[in-house]
């Protein structure tokens, strides 16, 4: 065997590696670190049992260091949510009238405030959708694929709206 192609090809090999790597540094990928808000102290108009007012409180406590108050006079922003519905629609059914498919709606509405009353995120809607196949024999597990569905919108309406308010800089 030849022993200075192996030599080439290490070094083509090892080029290659580092034109990748420098490719994958310049694309601006970075991994999600913690939110930096403009604000330090927040209030969340949702119920702190309800599952979203306890995922969304969850995110911002262990992805940021602003701090959430129960009490509105000591917030520098306020969360309102004007809306969190879910809604259920039938999306096809067959000739004799079985629902085939259902179509899974999360809809969340809400704007933030500043500590004047000033808005800095005017009334947004985050609106999911998700397809649900049905068949009536398998009930239970549709029911808790339902549910599935709905927790993981849920999660990604959290995700979004922590973007959403890292996104405001100035209070």
């Amino acid at each position: 065997m030849d022993r200075p192609d192996m030599g080439r090809r290490g070094f083509l090999a090892l080029g290659a590696a580092t034109v990748a790597a420098g490719l994958l540094a310049g694309c601006g990928f970075h991994m999600r670190g913690s939110a930096d808000f403009a604000f330090k102290k927040l209030y969340i108009g949702l119920p702190a049992n309800s599952l979203m007012g306890a995922d969304l409180r969850r995110n911002i406590r262990n992805g940021s260091d602003t701090l959430i108050v129960e009490d509105q006079a000591q917030a520098d922003a306020l969360l309102d949510v004007l809306q969190d519905a879910q809604y259920r629609s039938i999306l096809s059914i067959t000739a004799q009238g079985v629902v085939r498919e259902y179509r899974l709606t999360q809809r969340f509405t809400f704007r933030l405030r500043d500590a004047a009353g000033k808005e800095l995120i005017a009334p947004s809607t985050l609106l999911l959708t998700r397809d649900l196949t049905y068949n009536e024999a398998n009930t239970l597990a549709k029911t808790y694929e339902e549910q599935q569905l709905y927790r993981d919108m849920q999660k990604d309406i959290v995700q979004q709206l922590m973007r959403r308010l890292a996104a405001v800089k100035t209070i």
